[in-house]
């Protein structure tokens, strides 16, 4: 399959059947008071801009989502590999960052719905010629990956482009995904595994620094995580069908996959 533009990926949506046009009325939350931890590096979906003010795709529509429900939402800031643990925990009542839905997860957080589908793409320096996919990057031995640890895109560097070792010293770990970026803009790695809208964004935004070379890597849908039990999880997915429903999702897609320009 070749990779999507941006709009159409994000637009592959788990579930893409329409709602019922007779869906029972959301819950009315009181006014409950959530805190949702984030991670602020994964843009789109959510990121600070110029002036340092979180926004994005997942801020919109939490934004909405706590309307329909009636919910007063803090947000907090966490890094990846504390945000599962720390949800988990209970220490927030629930966790946003593009998280993929898998059932390793699920043995320790709840999932809602997927709200998003986007496929895996490769993202290199724009005057990469070295590789052209993962099989001529995997057989090259002086050739570097960036990954979060514990993230989708590191099992996908160990299992389907290197040799299923974690250990793999051509693996290098970073803390963010934005650091992963900004070391292969540096000459310090040589891939970075991202899902195709946040690919996109870095691409389009780059002047020609950055591309996307071979194709997809595979689908991972995207879901919100609670602390396992959380009452919170029936209603978010009547508001993630009702968003999907009256085509707010499309609308949010449409601003942030194909208007919003980072760096701007």
């Amino acid at each position: 399959m070749k990779f999507l533009a941006p709009l159409a990926a994000a637009l592959l949506f788990a579930g893409a059947a329409h709602a019922d046009s007779h869906m029972a009325a959301l819950p009315d939350m009181g006014g409950k008071a959530i805190t949702i931890v984030t991670e602020n590096a994964y843009p789109p979906l959510q990121f600070l801009d110029a002036s340092g003010t979180a926004i994005g795709w997942e801020y919109d529509a939490m934004a909405e989502i706590a309307k329909r429900l009636n919910l007063t939402v803090t947000y907090a800031n966490t890094s990846w590999d504390a945000m599962i643990p720390a949800v988990s925990e209970g220490q927030y009542d629930m966790g946003m960052t593009g998280i993929t839905i898998r059932d390793d997860r699920k043995e320790v957080v709840d999932f809602s719905d997927s709200y998003m589908t986007s496929q895996m793409v490769m993202l290199v320096r724009g005057d990469e010629s070295r590789f052209t996919d993962a099989a001529s990057f995997g057989a090259n031995p002086d050739l570097l990956i960036a990954a979060q640890p514990g993230t989708t895109p590191f099992y996908v560097a160990v299992y389907d482009v290197l040799d299923g070792d974690e250990a793999n010293a051509r693996i290098k770990l970073f803390e963010t995904f934005g650091a992963g970026v900004e070391a292969l803009r540096n000459g310090d790695v040589d891939l970075v595994l991202t899902d195709g809208t946040a690919g996109q964004g870095y691409v389009d935004a780059s002047n020609g620094g950055l591309k996307i070379v071979g194709e997809p890597l595979g689908t991972e849908d995207f879901g919100f995580i609670f602390p396992k039990g959380s009452d919170l999880v029936a209603p978010m997915n009547a508001a993630i069908a009702s968003l999907r429903a009256d085509g707010t999702l499309d609308t949010l897609n449409k601003k942030w996959f194909l208007d919003y320009k980072l760096g701007q």
